[in-house]
């Protein structure tokens, strides 16, 4: 429905589904990772970009992960991130759990990288 001023507002779609579509507008190579459990995320396998299909709680890389790319919306329960079962404290910019600012965290050398992503 477009409306008077010609605006045509998202009603069918969520904010991680738009974020994700940006992406690969924008050239970006990303992969929905879906929640083992309400906002908790486990990667088994796989490295490159990903994107929590839903807000994120905890996100755990498993020991075959050795680099990746994780874009998520924390929860409003953040706990942050771990490698191999183990609470890892990330560096980087401190996440504010808001349910809706992206960030990027950053699997390289077995440490976490955080960084908000835009304004």
């Amino acid at each position: 429905m477009i409306n008077k001023d010609r605006i045509v507002p998202v009603m069918r779609s969520d904010l991680l589904t738009l974020l994700g579509t940006m992406m690969k507008l924008a050239g970006t190579t990303v992969t929905a990772v879906e929640a083992a459990d309400v906002a908790t995320f486990n990667m088994t396998s796989g490295s490159g970009n990903v994107i929590a299909n839903e807000p994120v709680k905890t996100f755990n890389f498993a020991s075959a992960v050795t680099a990746a790319v994780v874009y998520f919306i924390p929860d409003y329960d953040y706990q942050g991130f771990s490698i191999n079962g183990t609470a890892v404290t990330a560096a980087g910019v401190e996440v504010v759990p808001d349910g809706c600012t992206l960030y990027k965290a950053t699997l390289a050398s077995g440490a976490v990288t955080i960084a908000k992503v835009g304004f």
